[in-house]
């Protein structure tokens, strides 16, 4: 088992918010983002950090959104679509995304929202 399923997700949400603010983005910008990955709303993200929820514990209690087969590229050089752990794959489209949020990138991509 690797180290980061049973890091709390409160211990690395932190790090989260510096890096996409550093960049100009917020707080409620990254919070639209984890609530469209995992299906949870926005008190129940506060509650998962607040109870210190671990990333197992989290990802299991999550509803991926559908548009998770859309996230492709690349985190520290690994392809997200081709994690084989379903919960490593899980945290690496959590990264993933809040590395475009930090990019710059629009919301509405970073979602994967179609475009008609």
């Amino acid at each position: 088992m690797h180290r980061i399923f049973t890091t709390s997700v409160a211990s690395v949400y932190p790090h989260y918010v510096t890096k996409v603010e550093r960049k100009g983005r917020t707080r409620a910008e990254l919070d639209e983002v984890v609530t469209w990955l995992t299906g949870y709303d926005r008190d129940q993200v506060e509650q998962h950090l607040a109870d210190g929820t671990t990333f197992a514990d989290f990802f299991a209690g999550a509803t991926l959104n559908p548009g998770v087969s859309l996230i492709t590229g690349s985190v520290c050089g690994v392809k997200v679509q081709e994690v084989e752990d379903p919960l490593m794959r899980q945290i690496r489209y959590l990264d993933k995304l809040v590395d475009e949020l930090a990019k710059g990138r629009p919301m509405h991509k970073v979602l994967r929202v179609p475009t008609t």
